[in-house]
């Protein structure tokens, strides 16, 4: 691909999310639809954002009651980030699996702004919520409603999420060096 961009398809609530294709901390790839059949959080992950450690505490929790029916890919577009320091908080935080995204394509085609900024794939693989993964902002800083656990929990369920959408919360994703 010799550095081109490639065009952006603007990813909309309801619709098939493209598949894309990532290596994992050990050079493992791993593409999207390997995990049809199971709902996919996609989470725009930093080793470095403060609102990415508190976070994964809330949703590595959830994951106790959700079992196998959820999968995580945490996905670590910051520019800045060494593999060492990533592999490292990626360890120590119990993330199952962390993918990198050097180039920011992945981060580019989802729109992902922040850390954290999740993403709701259902079993078929349609996108059925993205933002925040709770109400955390600027003046609110103890969370009162986890968005993302009620969008997996109603997809668990049989239905559509009632919130399908949030502004995202957390530290900006860093594109250039």
């Amino acid at each position: 691909m010799g550095g081109e961009t490639p065009p952006l398809h603007h990813m909309n609530i309801n619709e098939p999310v493209l598949d894309f294709e990532l290596p994992d901390l050990h050079g493992r790839l791993h593409r999207l639809s390997d995990y049809r059949g199971r709902i996919v959080i996609v989470n725009f992950w930093s080793c470095e954002c403060p609102h990415s450690e508190r976070t994964d505490k809330a949703i590595t929790s959830m994951f106790v009651q959700w079992c196998d029916d959820v999968a995580m890919l945490s996905i670590v577009s910051n520019r800045n980030e060494s593999a060492e320091d990533v592999k490292n908080a990626a360890e120590a935080r119990r993330l199952p699996t962390v993918l990198l995204d050097a180039n920011c394509s992945v981060a580019d085609v989802f729109e992902a702004q922040t850390t954290p900024h999740v993403f709701v794939i259902d079993r078929e693989g349609i996108l059925r919520y993205r933002g925040s993964v709770d109400d955390v902002t600027f003046r609110q800083r103890i969370p009162t409603r986890f968005f993302l656990d009620l969008a997996v929990e109603s997809l668990l369920e049989g239905h559509l999420p009632t919130l399908n959408e949030s502004p995202a919360y957390g530290c900006a994703i860093v594109r250039e060096i």
